[in-house]
């Protein structure tokens, strides 16, 4: 299987080792020319545990490249996940997309054959639909479908998040597209992860729903433990 990730952040660099190690041939593609020198080059930008063995071990293995060049790598793609920043917009706070739109139409110039768009950046909830409609706009006779694949990694953990996760939730709106998601992710069926499918926007709205549970569990804990040193130096003779 084919997969190009637009890309070669944090997502995208975590994401497309993982996948390379599963056995899809990964091309990871980012218009930062230093940061793709670099990593040509055996140079991790990011840090994160096992990541550099991983990127060498499937490099070395041929199922691993990097590229600044959409006209090569889009046309042969199975699969393209759009892993670029989605960084906070100054004034209203709201998720800046320009990055994930200005990679959407770069994507319908080059696409060849039927492929599947996949949002792996947290996105807000409509935002593959809107996908989908750039695409469509830039290219009308693409034979294509937009799904979303949320990723849930941790920072300091995500290799093991992403190789061994307790679920994986793909948004889709056609047969097809499920089946090349579940073929991507087949590798974990050993380990009897469940894969939960469900629609567009159904996708976009458990990443948001899943931040929020670890924000709100984190601030109780923060709470917890303030009472406790209270309670503890209020116990002190």
């Amino acid at each position: 299987m084919e997969l190009t990730m637009i890309g070669a952040g944090y997502v995208g660099l975590v994401s497309g080792a993982c996948f390379a190690e599963f056995g899809a041939h990964v091309t990871c593609l980012d218009v930062d020319e230093s940061k793709i020198d670099d990593l040509n080059s055996g140079k991790i930008p990011i840090y994160e545990p096992g990541l550099d063995d991983l990127v060498k071990k499937n490099v070395e293995a041929g199922r691993l490249s990097f590229t600044t060049e959409f006209s090569t790598t889009i046309g042969k793609a199975d699969l393209i996940f759009i892993g670029v920043g989605t960084p906070t917009r100054r004034g209203d706070g709201h998720a800046d997309l320009k990055y994930v739109y200005a990679a959407a139409k770069e994507i319908a110039k080059h696409l060849e054959g039927y492929t599947v768009i996949v949002d792996k950046s947290t996105v807000p909830v409509g935002t593959a639909r809107q996908v989908h409609r750039v695409i469509r706009e830039e290219n009308p006779d693409a034979d294509f479908d937009v799904a979303s694949n949320p990723e849930f990694l941790r920072e300091g953990a995500a290799i093991g998040d992403f190789m061994r996760p307790d679920r994986v939730v793909i948004g889709v709106e056609s047969e097809k597209a499920e089946a090349l998601l579940r073929e991507l992710y087949r590798p974990i069926n050993l380990i009897e992860a469940p894969i939960h499918v469900t629609n567009l926007e159904s996708a976009e709205l458990v990443k948001y729903a899943s931040n929020a549970f670890w924000q709100q569990r984190s601030h109780l804990l923060m709470r917890y433990q303030h009472s406790v040193r209270k309670w503890e130096r209020m116990s002190m003779p």
